[in-house]
């Protein structure tokens, strides 16, 4: 096969990091084969489009929603007893500490002073594994009143799978149960979809004797545990910015997943009411084809002005959905992208009125009031939407909302407290970290926005 020149090589940053370690953008870009470092929103976009017209459902705008009559934290503290494991935080065991620093190396990085992220994390590059990271997560978690978390999985045997027990032993001494996100880690999931699944009840809650699993309850009571999968609905191919279509490596047909979806309900049924599978995904009528409960979607470029239509298009195909809680992106450049590839540097999120300046304090503080904001304004059009009478989550009795993330760092959409600009040494300050003055903003954000809601005030 001859050789493409440089020049015209679509983004793709191939090698150890995505083979082993995975951000979600970088897969995406591994995906396709061609470049696919796609703008997430626009494709979603394009995919409800499509979505509308193959259900016979155009969406002339958001629906308009029901203005209840107590407050919301009330009417959901009543359906719901266990409240709090209805909020999960998307949660990342993927980092390792010193010598080798797994995943804060991401993109040619080199720690400890030079990390994959655009911010400091109050404790530093840690290990997922160590104790009193763990220690000190499971406190902020617990303290925030998120009641679970849902594991970033990469398959049986990968060093996410090895970290599973460690987590979960330290969640549960904190009351906080754990779930989990299966994320594309073979290109022939969607064959084996069912046997992993199963291979998570048992080994991480039979085993356990569901001291730590989540099985999260409806509104009547009926509960089975939760299952969520990221880039399961995927086009067939895909064109790059050079005009070239290439088929995406780990497509799977709807039929194909259908078969997996059912196969993991027959093998269940006997032990669970039911269980509840979600797909990252905005194509409604595929969806709903291939077996999927419902859709979630972790893309914090969708902004909550969205989530209305969204969440009526799901509706419309009797589908469940979900729509997070997040503060925006602002994830890490890649400084050695090939001339002439399709990269693109990615932009900060909730946009700004004007660019912002991280070398000023006044911008980095601009940046993080408009964060606040998006955290406040997802917060309110998540819990508008799954209270709404007249949408599927009400008829259905049920709700959930994912919060992300706690501790991604290569997007910038960390909870997980960062350290507080001043705590910064002078050699973080020459890197250019974007850490504003008070660190721990996001935590505490969202904790003065779930606690009123837990207590049926909000």
């Amino acid at each position: 096969m001859p050789e493409v020149p440089a020049a015209v090589i679509p983004y793709n940053r191939d090698g150890p990091f995505v083979t082993n370690r995975h951000t979600r953008r970088a897969f995406l870009g591994h995906a396709a084969r061609a470049s696919l470092a796609w703008p997430a929103a626009a494709m979603a976009a394009g995919w409800a489009r499509t979505a509308e017209a193959a259900g016979g459902h155009a969406l002339a705008g958001p629906p308009p929603l029901a203005t209840p009559a107590t407050p919301v934290g009330a009417t959901l503290a009543h359906r719901f007893p266990d409240l709090r494991r209805h909020f999960i935080f998307d949660f990342y065991p993927w980092y390792g500490g010193p010598p080798d620093y797994l995943h804060w190396d991401y993109l040619d990085r080199h720690p400890p002073l030079d990390l994959s992220s655009n911010y400091v994390p109050r404790l530093g590059a840690y290990e997922t594994r160590s104790r009193a990271v763990l220690e000190q997560q499971a406190r902020w978690i617990a303290d925030s009143g998120v009641g679970a978390i849902a594991l970033s999985w990469w398959g049986n045997g990968h060093y996410t799978d090895a970290a599973v027990h460690d987590v979960m032993d330290m969640m549960a001494a904190h009351d906080i149960k754990v779930t989990f996100c299966l994320e594309p880690y073979r290109d022939d999931r969607g064959k084996v979809f069912a046997t992993d699944v199963r291979y998570l009840v048992r080994e991480y809650g039979e085993k356990r004797g569901w001291d730590a699993m989540l099985l999260l309850k409806n509104e009547d009571g009926r509960e089975g545990p939760l299952f969520k999968g990221f880039a399961c609905i995927l086009p067939a191919e895909s064109t790059d910015c050079h005009g070239q279509t290439s088929p995406i490596s780990n497509y799977t047909a709807d039929a194909q997943w259908r078969s997996q979806t059912d196969a993991v309900r027959d093998t269940l049924r006997g032990e669970f009411d039911h269980v509840t599978l979600l797909a990252d995904s905005l194509h409604w009528p595929r969806t709903a084809a291939a077996g999927f409960d419902g859709i979630t979607v972790f893309d914090n470029y969708i902004g909550p002005d969205r989530y209305p239509g969204y969440a009526a298009g799901a509706s419309m195909n009797d589908l469940v959905f979900s729509f997070n809680i997040n503060p925006g992106f602002d994830g890490i450049l890649d400084r050695d992208a090939p001339p002439g590839s399709c990269y693109s540097p990615p932009t900060f999120a909730p946009p700004a009125e004007a660019p912002v300046d991280w070398t000023r304090p006044a911008d980095r503080e601009r940046a993080s009031a408009l964060s606040r904001q998006r955290i406040a304004s997802a917060f309110e059009a998540t819990l508008r939407v799954q209270t709404d009478p007249a949408l599927s989550n009400v008829r259905k009795g049920f709700f959930l909302v994912y919060v992300n993330s706690f501790n991604e760092w290569h997007e910038g959409h960390a909870f997980e407290p960062m350290k507080d600009a001043a705590q910064l040494s002078p050699e973080e300050r020459a890197q250019g970290y974007h850490n504003p003055a008070d660190g721990g903003y996001r935590l505490a954000t969202l904790s003065a926005l779930l606690h009123p809601v837990l207590a049926g005030r909000g």
